[in-house]
């Protein structure tokens, strides 16, 4: 044993620490008792100084994943000064026949250098007297961010085979990877109508522009535990494909040599051999050229108080061949005042910045989950806070096209 941990010592220090600095900006609070904001996610318009248009919608507290229309709010110097938030009816809820609404949700922009265009992706929301029906269909969705007229276009449902398993099938809250040709590794979660676990698989889509159109899926994960694997995020690094995935129990993780074909998911553990402590939430990649980093919330920090240990936002160097989380390297990115933080998203700005965006989510634990007094007591405001890891040294791999 003790040649063991002196063995996994050592290649701990293999891994050359990146160097970074955080600076946490709010980037606006205040908390009505009745809803509050979530999922501000972002995506960046390259130029000399670029500008950052950030998404997020208003949640009802008394309800289960009750979302409205996407609001924007944006930055053209780097966070100095940001305007909005501003609704898009384009981004909103639509009636349906039956006479339901679908909306979008979980949306994630990010540039797509190739068309140099802003394309956000996510997934459809189905409601029935302003409550999620039991058993609904859902699908991937998408928008274009019209730069000149600082609009979205109205958001649009991917074309999918007429297959069963994608009866219910999405692409929220994940992380993708534009390839230099301009396809798009989009990794969705799906399900038939029987089934209770999700599958994770990276879709291959093309996209001109203006039409994002699948192309081919790549093999099924899944682990026979709660829900399956969903809520996935992609990077590619050094070479290599990296997949970060949600299960109700632990997060898990696999790679792929060509962003299609994974090998079978596997716990996230610490290098000390022992389980991360993430579960029922997303992790997220940060990728610097000299090193790839892995933002999630975990158990063990304190934080027994705080809605399936969602807070604080840790970041930590992951061990890119290992595949371990080196715990020297942890740092809190945002602290935790009582509210989760566990639904954020990453956007790289330039080669010196990467934002880590997040909203203090003011639901709690049931049965009162919209009681808010707690979290309120121990500062929560619904703040939205953008953690800007500044890169020590430049970020060689970031796309300037």
């Amino acid at each position: 044993m003790r040649h063991f941990l002196l063995l996994l010592a050592t290649t701990a220090l293999a891994v050359e620490p990146v160097a970074f600095k955080v600076q946490l900006d709010k980037l606006s609070d205040g908390f009505d008792g009745k809803t509050c904001w979530v999922h501000p996610r972002a995506g960046a318009l390259p130029g000399a100084t670029p500008s950052v248009v950030l998404t997020m919608q208003k949640l009802r507290l008394t309800g289960s994943d009750i979302f409205y229309a996407l609001n924007e709010m944006r930055t053209d110097d780097l966070g100095g000064n940001w305007s909005g938030p501003t609704e898009h009816a384009t981004l909103g809820r639509r009636p349906e026949a039956d006479g339901g609404e679908v909306g979008v949700c979980d949306f994630w922009p990010k540039w797509h250098a190739k068309t140099r265009t802003l394309l956000g992706t996510g997934h459809t929301v189905r409601y029935v007297n302003d409550n999620i029906p039991k058993e609904r269909a859902r699908e991937t969705a998408y928008s274009i961010y019209d730069a000149e007229a600082r609009s979205w276009k109205p958001w649009t449902a991917l074309e999918m085979p007429g297959d069963a398993r994608f009866h219910n099938a999405g692409a929220g809250c994940t992380q993708r990877v534009d390839l230099p040709d301009g396809d798009i590794l989009l990794p969705i979660y799906f399900k038939t109508r029987e089934q209770k676990q999700y599958r994770t698989a990276v879709m291959r889509c093309g996209f001109d522009g203006k039409k994002l159109t699948y192309r081919e899926l790549g093999n099924e994960l899944v682990v026979p535990i709660e829900r399956g694997l969903y809520e996935p995020s992609l990077t590619k690094f050094g070479g290599r494909f990296y997949l970060t995935l949600r299960n109700d129990r632990a997060g898990y993780v696999a790679t792929s040599d060509d962003g299609l074909h994974f090998t079978p998911p596997r716990v996230w553990c610490w290098d000390d051999g022992t389980e991360l402590g993430n579960y029922n939430t997303q992790q997220h990649w940060v990728a610097h050229s000299d090193g790839l980093f892995l933002v999630y919330t975990r158990t063990g920090a304190g934080n027994d108080h705080v809605f399936r240990h969602r807070a604080p936002l840790f970041i930590a160097q992951v061990d890119p061949e290992r595949l371990v989380v080196l715990r020297a390297t942890e740092r809190v990115l945002v602290p935790e005042h009582g509210a989760r933080l566990g639904n954020f998203g990453v956007t790289e700005v330039n080669e010196h910045e990467t934002w880590v965006t997040v909203a203090e989510w003011m639901q709690t634990w049931g049965p009162k989950f919209y009681d808010s007094t707690d979290m309120m007591k121990r500062g929560a405001n619904n703040a939205v806070f953008a953690a800007r890891i500044i890169w020590e040294k430049p970020n060689a791999g970031w796309d300037r096209r």
